[in-house]
């Protein structure tokens, strides 16, 4: 594609009625459209810094302008609807190959190409709970069918953004904060959609490398993590400090290597039908976690980092919810009471993100109650349940400012950890995400996968999530290790959190969850094969740390992220497809094993010459049939690697 073809081909224009219908952060989205106009290119008019497009229906009666510049050697289009126009509905479509592939748009889970599906640019709850409940029925009639994947306009994501890049070596980023859709379905075109006039930036870069470089240039980048986050894996543990200090000597004394505990109880439990839950209110239960800040500080002597839970509600039982609803810190509804969300089988309030009283509060709350307890970090979970028919204090309309709700509560975060003085120390994670999220938050996390091994929610569903993330600029991200979502007959086996952990180990942070329903799912310390498992992953791990810091720094002076598809580098057919393998930085190809049952799986090879980490067998690029039982996940390490024997050296842990 060249600057020319960036053009439009055509512009639809309408006036759309939006009805947005949310439950349990999952929205039912309608729209009516009326006044349509399809305009063509019409005329050109050369400015002093760039050109007007004129669009205008067959009769010429009806037309708006597009403005085309040069800003820091990117296009940058900017659509201007006629003064008094009533349209609020703009769909532009551009030209494209039928060889083309498009990746982006935020967080996507059943695909890696967007070729032929449309994507929703609409933050929302990934896991439907509609969804769920009719895969749990379909299973118990037909059968598991791990490889049944929806169209993708049928998914929503917890980080969805206006961002994307194509095989042909340009990206465009949409600066809108309404509705969106990327419609790739056409074969010769592509159209994008949006609820305001919206402002383009595209570019053709030529390679991938140039296109992460210049999109996280205009995206912005995180900073670099804090040094202890790749000493091993992060355990998930729950039930108390006696629990942690039991499940802590249990894989130390199996030799695992541990930085830290992940603790999302700190604050107390709320046992529903769901399962077992967090108390949002976010004070140290102390009755839980008795002598808790002594036991922080002597784990952190021993290398280990204490890490907890928070999210932007509060819970109706807790003080922390009457104080704020009694100075009027709560998002509100149209008669003016706290607007109350039901999130699985309970209400609660949400802090109103746009009142700097309140944000002054929450931050106070963060800097005292968690950073002051000692805590390492936490997640920083939620973002995506902003009603449309919400109150806000500044008066915003909710439908506008819903897509950057969660860029404000990462926003918080990060005060708060700057504030007090302790950046590149402490370490929070967010799931929700949309433009400006990549700045605002340290590290991502792929949301709540379900126990199992779906292409569309399970463990093979974090490979294309990442890979996403990347190509929408989002260079950090990991997963839950395990899994979260426990439901039915859905719950963790053994199996399937071993191959969880070998995709862990070659994650950028390697970090467990119990799930909603522990005592149903398997976990670390069950026996002494999952025992001896953790030893052998997380030392994988904590010995990648001086891999993984550098790619870090690549990402932080170049854009690089640290989890790349195979076409980031090598530009073959296959490349552009693959979903179930990814380039943890330049030298190291991961395959993970993704279906139950499995020993052996079929690895495509880039043309380059690789070895095996685990056998120290060397392969030419192509099609290979390998063994991968447990313990030896097929991953392989670029013979050229400058890092060549670190990684090779890994095959010495595996004992």
């Amino acid at each position: 594609m060249d600057a020319r073809s960036l053009e439009p081909m055509m512009i639809l224009a309408a006036v759309a009625e939006d009805r947005f219908t949310m439950r349990r952060g999952s929205f039912r989205y309608r729209t009516a459209l009326r006044d349509r106009a399809l305009l063509f290119p019409a005329e050109r008019e050369t400015l002093s810094d760039g050109l007007r497009l004129w669009y205008a229906d067959r009769r010429g009666g009806r037309r708006l302008a597009l403005r085309l510049r040069e800003v820091d050697g990117r296009t940058v289009l900017v659509l201007d609807a006629p003064e008094g126009s009533l349209w609020n509905s703009f769909r532009l479509t551009f030209p494209s190959s039928p060889s083309e592939h498009f990746y982006g748009g935020g967080e996507v889970y059943a695909a890696l190409d967007l070729k032929g599906q449309r994507v929703r640019v609409w933050v929302a709850e990934h896991q439907n709970a509609l969804r769920i409940g009719k895969k749990l029925v379909r299973e118990k009639l037909l059968g598991r069918r791990p490889h049944r994947v929806l169209p993708l306009d049928r998914y929503e994501s917890y980080h969805a953004q206006p961002t994307f890049v194509s095989s042909e070596g340009y990206y465009v980023h949409a600066r809108t904060q309404t509705y969106a859709e990327l419609d790739f379905r056409p074969a010769d075109r592509f159209h994008l959609w949006f609820r305001e006039p919206p402002e383009l930036v595209c570019e053709v870069c030529g390679g991938f490398p140039a296109v992460s470089r210049r999109l996280t240039e205009l995206l912005g980048r995180p900073g670099l993590l804090p040094d202890w986050t790749h000493d091993g894996a992060i355990l998930a543990i729950q039930g108390g400090t006696e629990a942690v200090e039991e499940k802590l000597a249990l894989a130390r004394q199996a030799g695992a290597a541990i930085c830290g505990v992940w603790s999302q109880d700190w604050c107390g439990c709320r046992r529903t039908g769901f399962g077992y839950q967090v108390m949002w209110n976010w004070q140290w239960d102390e009755a839980l976690y008795p002598d808790l800040p002594e036991r922080i500080r002597a784990w952190r002597d021993q290398g280990v980092r204490f890490l907890g839970y928070i999210n932007p509600f509060l819970a109706l039982e807790g003080p922390l919810y009457r104080e704020a609803s009694a100075r009027g810190f709560c998002v509100k509804n149209r008669a003016g009471e706290d607007y109350l969300v039901t999130i699985t089988t309970f209400p609660a309030a949400m802090v109103d993100l746009t009142n700097p009283a309140a944000c002054a509060w929450y931050k106070q709350i963060l800097r005292k109650n968690l950073i002051g307890l000692g805590l390492g970090g936490w997640m920083a979970d939620f973002g995506e349940y902003l009603p449309t028919d919400a109150v806000l204090a500044s008066g915003e309309d909710p439908a506008r400012l819903h897509n950057r709700w969660p860029v404000l509560w990462a926003e918080l975060n990060r005060e708060a950890v700057a504030e007090a003085g302790l950046a590149g120390e402490i370490v929070f994670f967010t799931r929700a995400g949309y433009t400006g999220t990549a700045a605002a938050s340290p590290l991502l996390w792929t949301g709540d996968q379900h126990v199992d091994w779906s292409e569309d929610d399970g463990l093979p569903a974090v490979i294309p999530a990442m890979l996403s993330l990347s190509m929408s600029g989002c260079g950090l991200s990991h997963f839950d290790a395990g899994g979260y979502t426990t439901v039915m007959h859905m719950t963790r086996s053994k199996e399937l959190l071993l191959r969880w952990e070998e995709l862990g180990a070659f994650s950028p942070v390697y970090r467990f969850h119990e799930g909603n329903q522990p005592t149903r799912n398997v976990q670390f310390g069950d026996d002494a094969d999952l025992l001896a498992q953790l030893a052998r992953t997380s030392a994988w791990h904590a010995a990648l740390k001086p891999y993984l810091l550098a790619l870090e720094r690549e990402l932080s002076e170049n854009g690089a992220p640290l989890v790349r598809p195979l076409f980031f580098h090598y530009g073959e057919p296959a490349a552009y497809t693959e979903k179930t393998e990814y380039l943890l930085g330049r030298d190291l190809l991961v395959a993970p094993v993704l279906e139950e049952g499995a020993v052996r799986r079929r690895v495509y090879l880039p043309e380059d010459a690789w070895v095996h980490v685990f056998t120290g067998e060397s392969f030419p690029g192509g099609v290979h049939e390998l063994d991968a039982p447990v313990g030896r996940p097929p991953v392989f390490v670029r013979r050229d690697s400058p890092w060549y024997s670190l990684l090779c050296s890994l095959a010495e842990l595996s004992a």
